[in-house]
């Protein structure tokens, strides 16, 4: 193990014991490195940037393409990186503990697991999703890695509040740092679930959703961004291959980063 990475685990558990940071996601080694050039303290993976990185879509990258793109990124920065591991890629609580002993070696600070099988295009069960965030706590505990429990309801329309929190206070009793119900965007929502969990909370930035400092004032603790920024990326690059088709110009070069901003984040 890289003699840098115990330290950069406890930075990233010290970022959660008060305030709010941001948690953008980079999606492959230039942008992680462009991020944290611009001050961010902590980064985390994208499943679904990381994907279009292989030309894939979400939920169908392989363990080994993940471990591949974490150990590359945390070689090339200097700050703690969170991992969306989706369901561990595994479904037995030793297969579980098997991907946080590979990410741990790969150099997460900080690891996901998500309630929501694809296989099954279902929900876990309570009991399941309490058994697998489980596995992942003793096997995070043992790298000292902060571990962060998903609970997918709202992202595939399971609008239950009250499901969601029995959830996430059940993933925390099981040994979570962490709880995340991406989704969710109003303030009402956000607050009570801040409120009613009682431990570190991540909320995902979405339209519609309150700002920044507004889920600082409900106790969030940390916001990511999850594909928004690799989509973004892919948007613009759209945008200036269509400009190049339709009218032969290139004005998408004004909106281009400086030579300085270049050699800043990757020289």
């Amino acid at each position: 193990m890289t003699e840098r990475f115990p330290a950069l685990r406890d930075r990233f558990h010290a970022l959660h014991q008060s305030g709010t940071f941001l948690l953008p996601n980079p999606w492959d080694v230039g942008s992680a490195r462009l991020l944290e050039s611009l001050g961010f303290v902590a980064l985390a993976t994208t499943s679904s940037g990381l994907a279009a990185t292989l030309g894939k879509q979400d939920q169908q990258v392989t363990r080994g393409e993940l471990l591949t793109h974490v150990a590359a990124v945390t070689a090339a920065i200097g700050i703690p990186l969170n991992v969306d591991a989706e369901r561990c890629f595994a479904d037995t609580p030793e297969g579980i503990a098997q991907t946080v002993d590979l990410l741990a070696e790969a150099g997460a600070a900080g690891i996901s697991i998500e309630d929501y099988d694809p296989t099954t295009a279902r929900i876990e069960t309570l009991e399941a999703g309490i058994e697998r965030v489980a596995a992942a706590a003793e096997a995070c505990a043992r790298h000292n890695i902060v571990l962060t429990a998903r609970a997918e309801n709202h992202l595939y329309g399971y609008d239950n509040l009250d499901d969601t929190i029995e959830r996430l206070r059940a993933y925390r009793a099981a040994g979570a740092d962490v709880v995340y119900a991406p989704g969710l965007r109003t303030p009402d929502e956000i607050g009570r679930l801040v409120t009613e969990v009682a431990c570190p909370v991540n909320v995902l930035a979405v339209a519609g959703a309150p700002t920044v400092a507004e889920l600082a004032e409900l106790g969030v603790r940390r916001v990511s961004t999850g594909g928004a920024l690799a989509w973004a990326a892919y948007g613009a690059l759209r945008d200036a291959a269509r400009e190049l088709l339709d009218t032969g110009t290139t004005t998408f070069r004004t909106r281009s980063m400086t030579e300085e901003e270049i050699e800043n984040a990757l020289g």
